[in-house]
């Protein structure tokens, strides 16, 4: 029964919610992880001891999705702390929990969502890394542009940073989402909400630099597998993943004296304080970024605060 629910969820985010397919990968590893907590195992002998029953009689008897409370989810949320998880890996898993729920009750076949009556996981405020815009670009620089995985990898650096979209959006690009003439992407967001995003001269330069040895890349492809739609392509001839552009970020770092524990993202965090520190407004950085709610947003406006307070400090006579 647990099997065909998962199922049904989902298809259900995949087809009516149009989720992105990392999204689908986690909801389902999330859900799979609970319902492993949940499932029968072998020579285990506790007791029940008081109304609610014990991880152990739940797992002797198997998951039965109408006796799952917000104890039983509390229990297993507890499981993770003990084993030293992330309070955002448990709030995304939460999430996922509270998701499933909202799912079942909409399809009759729970009466209440547990997951509720649950408390997130109050997440460590953490502002976002970004580079200076000297370091952005001289990271940014980095690849060598005589050979052509420089010419690509530049080119993934300076779309990154121009635009601020996130990798998993980037991987997703195709040839026919540039216009060249208006220097404009079309951009896939989450949930596949689209937007158009500029980008300036040095993209568009990286961009068509790349392009000239692209073609390289697609032949290395078995026919079978060959499609000329990707933007971004891998040595194989095929689309690139997120993890492989983490790998390009991860060799960039190496080779750039002076840059240290940044991710793929830090160019996006980058290009958004960048552009509030230059008086961008905040609801065009939001546009810009694609998020759904301008809180989202308003982290950068803590990052720009912390700068302007370090100028303070450091110039003003009386700090």
């Amino acid at each position: 029964m647990i099997d065909n629910l998962l199922t049904q969820f989902l298809d259900h985010l995949r087809y009516e919610r149009n989720v992105s397919a990392h999204t689908l990968r986690n909801y389902e590893s999330d859900l799979r992880q609970f319902f492993a907590y949940l499932s029968p195992i072998e020579n285990e002998d506790a007791k029940p001891a008081a109304k609610h029953s014990s991880r152990a009689e739940r797992k002797r008897n198997g998951p039965d999705i109408k006796q799952i409370d917000h104890l039983t989810i509390r229990e297993w949320l507890s499981s993770l702390h003990s084993d030293h998880k992330k309070k955002t890996s448990i709030a995304r898993k939460l999430a996922a929990l509270r998701t499933f729920f909202q799912f079942l009750v909409r399809e009759g076949a729970v009466e209440q969502n547990p997951a509720k009556l649950v408390a997130t996981p109050r997440k460590e405020k953490k502002l976002p890394v970004h580079l200076s815009i000297e370091d952005a670009v001289r990271f940014i620089e980095t690849p060598d542009t005589e050979t052509e995985f420089g010419k690509r990898d530049r080119a993934i650096l300076e779309l990154l940073y121009a635009t601020g979209m996130r990798v998993s959006e980037l991987v997703q690009l195709n040839l026919r989402d540039i216009d060249f003439k208006s220097k404009l992407l079309r951009v896939f967001g989450k949930r596949r909400k689209e937007r158009i995003v500029p980008f300036g001269d040095p993209a568009a330069k990286a961009l068509k630099d790349y392009l000239d040895v692209r073609e390289g890349f697609l032949m290395n492809a078995p026919a079978v597998r060959r499609d000329a739609q990707p933007l971004i392509l891998n040595y194989q001839g095929t689309r690139m993943t997120t993890r492989s552009v983490g790998r390009v970020v991860e060799k960039y770092i190496r080779l750039c004296a002076g840059i240290h524990d940044i991710s793929p993202h830090a160019l996006r965090h980058s290009f958004a304080t960048h552009l509030l520190d230059s008086g961008a407004d905040l609801r065009d950085i939001q546009e810009l970024l694609g998020h759904a709610r301008l809180s989202t947003t308003q982290i950068y406006t803590h990052v720009s605060m912390e700068k302007l307070i370090e100028v303070y400090d450091k110039a003003h006579p009386k700090a």
